[in-house]
């Protein structure tokens, strides 16, 4: 899966540096241990029972592939579906020259002050 998130995000002018943000904000794994997991050739189901989920990603919603993320009942699926979003997004980014946590920011999914990772809702202005 990793490998088709990168070319889904490069079709698009995207690289694999916001890939990796993605998936570290998402599940905690950090390159290294992304790597291992890769190299091991870990199931999906190990990749997100494993994970440090984040809790912001319960704010993430939408329709991806036909089906709205929030109505998901196997929460493997939805896990998987979080992350198709948040490839989704950062390519709808592309056209405007945004960058991976602006976006966030604009989905009200997280705020990165200062490169802090700060995590947290934020509320309509």
């Amino acid at each position: 899966m990793y490998l088709c998130y990168i070319a889904k995000a490069k079709k698009k002018g995207r690289t694999k540096k916001e890939v990796d943000e993605i998936i570290h904000w998402l599940t905690g794994y950090k390159q290294k241990g992304l790597l291992t997991l890769i190299k091991k050739q870990t199931t999906l189901e190990d990749f997100y029972g494993n994970a440090k989920l984040n809790p912001a990603r319960k704010l993430i919603t939408g329709v991806v592939c036909g089906v709205r993320i929030e109505e998901i009942k196997d929460p493997l699926m939805r896990e998987i579906r979080y992350m198709d979003k948040l490839i989704d997004e950062t390519r709808k980014g592309e056209a405007d020259g945004e960058d991976f946590k602006e976006i966030l920011i604009q989905k009200r999914y997280i705020d990165f002050l200062n490169n802090r990772h700060t995590i947290k809702a934020l509320t309509k202005s």
